[in-house]
């Protein structure tokens, strides 16, 4: 996958039948490990191409709490209105 252990890579792994998700990351100091099963549906898992799958953090976070992740995107730019002359 291109990336070492200790990178910042999150690692994630899927059950058979997408209700459990495993977690897999190095925070500078130890290996994590990190466990989720949900009790009721699935986790939506992204289409995966050559093998793995790049998501952002908040795409990340939204997988792992049980959310559509393809709902997540970047924050938009607000231009303040400038004062009228």
């Amino acid at each position: 996958m291109g990336a070492g252990p200790f990178s910042d890579t999150v690692y994630v792994f899927r059950s058979k039948r997408a209700d459990r998700a495993k977690l897999l990351f190095w925070n500078g100091s130890e290996v994590v490990l990190a466990t989720k099963r949900l009790e009721a549906g699935q986790f939506c898992w992204p289409k995966i191409e050559d093998g793995f799958v790049r998501l952002t953090a908040a795409q990340l976070a939204a997988l792992f709490e049980g959310l559509d992740w393809k709902r997540v995107h970047t924050a938009r730019t607000v231009i303040a209105p400038g004062l009228a002359g």
